[in-house]
């Protein structure tokens, strides 16, 4: 019987691996707070030294969707809709701000063994294991 990745034993040790990596991973997720600037008056682009606003963007996104709804082959309709809601989109995301939560020193270091330990143990499941040979 073949183990994890077709070698030779590792089961249990991939399955160890893989739920240290799990648990470290959503632990280290947990504890990153993510915080947004996003707000109706906040300007997402500056263009020319006129601020754009998020609901500068949706002017055209309305009027796009106007005329999807009168003609539904209007490609002039389809760049306006679609045009503005990637550019809003991207403007939510690239205004995300990514924080790590307070915590000890200790909550840290089980964090990071658990997701690299687990990575390592994970990664060696996946090797060959040689066969000891009986002297």
């Amino acid at each position: 019987m073949r183990g994890a990745g077709g070698s030779r034993g590792g089961t249990i040790t991939f399955f160890i691996g893989l739920f240290m990596m799990i648990t470290g991973g959503y632990l280290l997720l947990e504890a990153i707070k993510v915080h947004s600037n996003f707000h109706w008056g906040y300007a997402f682009y500056n263009v020319g030294g006129l601020g754009v606003t998020s609901g500068m963007i949706l002017i055209p996104f309305i009027f796009g969707i106007g005329f999807i709804f009168y003609n539904a082959k209007n490609i002039v309709g389809w760049i306006l809709a679609v045009g503005s809601l990637g550019a809003l989109i991207f403007g939510v995301i690239s205004n995300l701000q990514f924080r790590m939560q307070r915590m000890s020193a200790f909550s840290l270091l089980v964090i990071l063994v658990l997701l690299v330990g687990g990575i390592g143990i994970f990664l060696s499941s996946l090797r060959e294991f040689k066969e000891k040979s009986e002297a």
